[in-house]
């Protein structure tokens, strides 16, 4: 059901079954899948694409241009998939030259007040609880999770399957698979509870626990703790997805927590 109370411009691609309620706005080139549900106040703007079987909530605002002073107006987008919950006042910007566009996966969950800024890349399965504020160009994989009002710098890449605390600040990379809290923020442990949710064996985390005691309570620098991995640890996917991930890090990936052993449940 389409409210005649909402604005739709003509050049908008609606799909079957979708409900728009009353005084959204839907601006020119947006694109929507089919059973999605745009709830009242929402504003998507031009060229933004959204999948099928979303929730978009009162008060978000979808493909805005980005908070960036090099934007010149370039023609950039946001790309969102299916199944996505987006909850009141989110919003997500469109992308810049660097990228050309925001991209949000299938399955995710942004709770209130949740910021996509330009360029971020969002993966499958994730949750942003509420007021997490992510800078441009953020990269964060498959099924993490992060707590409210954690906030992402600019550029910052978060691992799959990691579970980040809420309040906090993140200015390292946080490689996949681990729990990082605390201020500054650190490895706290690996993400065992969520990876037993997802069907990983007790062999493979005590497999991919091994690797992080290698990296973080060995007392060795990277390159150290990267050569000790290749040699003591069998092959495996995601043995091969840390060290890429922690190989290719620019900025760096969290430290160990000063306050006694990490913890490894």
């Amino acid at each position: 059901m389409i409210s005649t109370l909402a604005h739709i411009h003509t050049s908008a691609q609606i799909g079957n079954n979708v409900r728009i309620d009353p005084f959204v706005v839907i601006e020119a080139g947006v694109s929507i899948g089919d059973d999605t549900h745009v709830m009242s106040h929402a504003i998507i703007m031009e060229n933004t694409i959204i999948g099928k079987k979303c929730q978009i909530f009162p008060g978000a605002v979808i493909g805005a241009i980005p908070q960036d002073l090099k934007f010149v107006g370039e023609l950039t987008n946001v790309e969102i998939g299916d199944y996505n919950t987006i909850r009141e006042c989110v919003t997500i910007n469109r992308g810049t030259k660097d990228k050309w566009k925001t991209i949000i996966g299938n399955h995710c969950l942004l709770m209130a007040y949740c910021h996509v800024a330009h360029d971020c890349t969002i993966g499958d399965h994730v949750i942003l609880a509420n007021s997490v504020q992510l800078a441009g160009h953020v990269d964060i994989g498959d099924y993490a999770i992060l707590g409210g009002v954690a906030a992402a710098i600019q550029f910052a890449k978060i691992g799959p399957h990691t579970y980040i605390a809420g309040h906090t600040e993140i200015r390292k990379d946080v490689p996949p698979y681990i729990k990082a809290g605390r201020s500054p923020l650190c490895y706290v442990g690996l993400n065992s509870v969520g990876l037993q949710r997802r069907g990983f064996t007790t062999e493979k985390i005590n497999e991919i626990l091994e690797i992080y005691r290698i990296i973080y309570l060995r007392g060795l620098n990277t390159t150290q703790a990267l050569e000790h991995i290749e040699k003591e640890i069998p092959q495996s996917p995601e043995k091969t997805e840390i060290i890429a991930f922690v190989s290719n890090s620019k900025r760096g990936i969290v430290k160990a927590s000063g306050k006694g052993q990490p913890d490894e449940d």
